[in-house]
């Protein structure tokens, strides 16, 4: 056998060489993600600005009426669930990298996921209510 004729060795796991995932386990999808929905709140941006200038100085009423066109609601709908689920990534890569203590890094990561999605539900329902009229 020559030097060529050698098998590679390899520090990953039968399992891990088969999914082609790295140390991390999750691959780049969560930088792609977080570069999505950054593009998705950049292109989102101008409207979002362009409605909340619409907003300055009405009252509950007249925030209802702008607020209750579908088109806008739609926009700020999207803008939440782009910027909620940016906010879960990005806090979670922060957490990954810099706690250490794993059931510390579990808990922080459990209390992101819900800290997000509370804050995604309660400005759902925030628009939801305003664009409805109630």
């Amino acid at each position: 056998m020559s030097a060529t004729d050698t098998p590679k060795r390899s520090m990953r796991t039968p399992l891990g060489r088969v999914r082609n995932l790295g140390a991390a386990h999750s691959g780049t999808s969560d930088f792609w993600r977080q570069r999505i929905t950054a593009v998705a709140m950049t292109l989102l941006m101008i409207p979002v600005i362009v409605i909340v200038m619409m907003l300055l100085g009405r009252n509950q009423a007249g925030a209802a009426q702008i607020l209750g066109s579908l088109p806008i609601a739609v926009i700020l709908l999207l803008f939440i669930f782009a910027s909620a689920w940016h906010m879960k990534i990005g806090m979670q890569v922060v957490i990954e990298d810099y706690v250490h203590n794993e059931k510390l890094k579990l808990t922080a990561i459990m209390l992101n996921n819900f800290f997000s999605i509370a804050v995604a539900l309660a400005s759902t329902y925030a628009i939801l209510k305003l664009s409805s009229g109630v």
